[in-house]
């Protein structure tokens, strides 16, 4: 990791790029691969299985046999775990459960808001090395508490015939209605669009690598997505209250999901800088998965700030997918964070907690996206749909407003559909 002492906040926009290669020479490939879902359905889905996953699929999507042979795959050990996160991430999210609103603007005019669940979601899980299931929990607890009518799942079946038994069990333990065994950006045409097994979904939700993320941007003109996403990223404030071995820890656990993803450490003082570099590197050695590290690290920076307002305020030009605050008074730090995805506070809160078990969603915006998304919620997974009546007082009280802002606006038939009703 690169260690910078003292920049200029001229240079803060250089220091805040985020590791994402040029992916224009993707996007043509992509493009070729929704366009033939469009067109050719299935077809398209088994040859691109055979293709890119080098599996051969008769059946799309998994019989409930199936799906209850593969659970029972799952350690007792994971089942359990997988319960313990399920009910955490389950209270919270009904804690966010919106009410509905019901004002009388004036007289004889009642206006009212209720949430809407989406009818039907679709949740992409990738595979590979490091199956998510996970977000299948952050996912499908979320849908099925919005009440969403159907839960749809892609992720990816190996050669080998094999789906991660732990997404299975999390889809079945979530109440997903249809698992399908596709992957990639083909999964995510699938679900925009249709096939003869995938149905069409209102919204795709989830996390995946560049050509998934581009077959998102791609299909989002016809069917919407969760969120603007890209690598996973950290940022990490630390001052001299903070433990230079735990910082290294939240550091590594960011920078193994993959050479792409990156982890900023802000701190005030060199001495933190040596130790918490010294800590990477002796943990780093302990790691399976250095190959992914060692690329996320040399994209990676330390950045060395004077004083504690210095590191808030690049914590907030950064704005992080997830941000740390290992400071002495870190809620003191936290009132004044305004761009997050979400905030980890003290010296005990490490990104596992969230990705896992706490409650809180790990479905965040990345790359600065903080500024202006949120996270998946109960939200995501719901609309907003007003409603109003008026009485013929309320209308009649309301025509003169109507009628003076219409006709300002040219907007005759506007002003008429009132007349028409008051005589006005």
């Amino acid at each position: 990791m690169q260690t910078i002492l003292n920049p200029e906040r001229s240079a803060w926009d250089a220091l805040c790029e985020r590791n994402i290669p040029d992916d224009d020479a993707i996007e043509a490939g992509v493009r070729h691969i929704v366009d033939t879902v469009r067109r050719e359905g299935d077809a398209a889905l088994r040859a691109f299985a055979k293709q890119f996953d080098g599996a051969d699929l008769t059946d799309l999507c998994l019989s409930p046999d199936e799906i209850e042979r593969m659970a029972q795959g799952v350690a007792p050990a994971v089942q359990q775990a997988i319960a313990n996160a399920a009910a955490n991430i389950a209270a919270f999210h009904r804690a966010e459960l919106p009410q509905p609103v019901e004002v009388t603007t004036q007289e004889g005019v009642r206006c009212i808001q209720r949430p809407v669940p989406i009818r039907r979601v679709g949740l992409y899980i990738p595979g590979g090395r490091a199956p998510l299931f996970s977000t299948v929990l952050m996912l499908a607890l979320p849908a099925k508490i919005a009440g969403c009518r159907e839960v749809v799942l892609c992720t990816p079946q190996g050669r080998d015939g094999r789906i991660a038994p732990e997404i299975v069990y999390a889809a079945r333990r979530c109440g997903v209605d249809r698992i399908c065994r596709i992957g990639g950006a083909q999964a995510i045409a699938a679900m925009a669009y249709g096939t003869e097994s995938v149905p069409r979904v209102d919204k795709i939700f989830g996390p995946g690598n560049r050509y998934v993320t581009k077959a998102k941007q791609l299909v989002s003109r016809h069917t919407a997505i969760d969120m603007p996403a890209g690598p996973s990223e950290v940022l990490v404030m630390a001052d001299e209250s903070a433990n230079a071995a735990f910082v290294a820890a939240d550091l590594l656990s960011q920078a193994e999901h993959g050479p792409d993803s990156q982890a900023i450490l802000v701190c005030h003082s060199e001495d933190m800088a040596r130790r918490v570099t010294a800590e990477v590197e002796r943990q780093t050695a302990l790691l399976s998965r250095a190959d992914s590290v060692a690329g996320s690290l040399s994209r990676s920076r330390i950045i060395v700030l004077p004083t504690l307002q210095d590191m808030t305020d690049f914590a907030n030009h950064y704005a992080p997918e997830h941000l740390i605050i290992a400071t002495e008074s870190p809620w003191q730090v936290a009132d004044s964070i305004t761009a997050a995805g979400s905030v980890f506070i003290g010296h005990y809160s490490p990104e596992s907690a969230g990705d896992y078990a706490s409650g809180t969603n790990h479905t965040l915006p990345t790359s600065g996206w903080a500024r202006s998304f949120s996270g998946v919620n109960i939200d995501s997974f719901q609309r907003k749909m007003t409603l109003q009546e008026l009485t013929p007082q309320g209308l009649a009280s309301l025509a003169p407003t109507i009628l003076a802002m219409a006709e300002a606006e040219g907007l005759d038939a506007h002003a008429a559909a009132v007349r028409v009703r008051t005589a006005q």
